[in-house]
């Protein structure tokens, strides 16, 4: 997809992200749905909702909408930081 990642990761805990507790349910759902990006011919457009709404209902999740809202920020954040490396 032309995006190039840097040789080795960084150790010197500049990678750390303080992630509040109201936050984990996105950011688990994130992990398990990080492999399924809709992309075209300007980079990746987006998450495929046909998998993120899959997986919240196999996990049988309750607040489907406000778990959604919490996961499209981010989707944002990392298709802009995405996109930003191809230019």
């Amino acid at each position: 997809m032309g995006i190039e990642l840097p040789d080795q990761l960084a150790s010197d805990g500049d990678d750390d992200y303080l992630v509040i507790p109201e936050a984990w349910p996105a950011v688990e759902l994130f992990i398990k749905v990080q492999t399924q990006w809709r992309a075209g011919g300007s980079g990746i457009i987006g998450l495929d909702y046909n998998a993120v709404r899959w997986l919240m209902d196999l996990s049988e999740t309750k607040d489907q909408m406000q778990l959604l809202e919490d996961l499209q920020v981010i989707e944002a954040k990392v298709i802009e930081r995405l996109n930003s490396q191809t230019e």
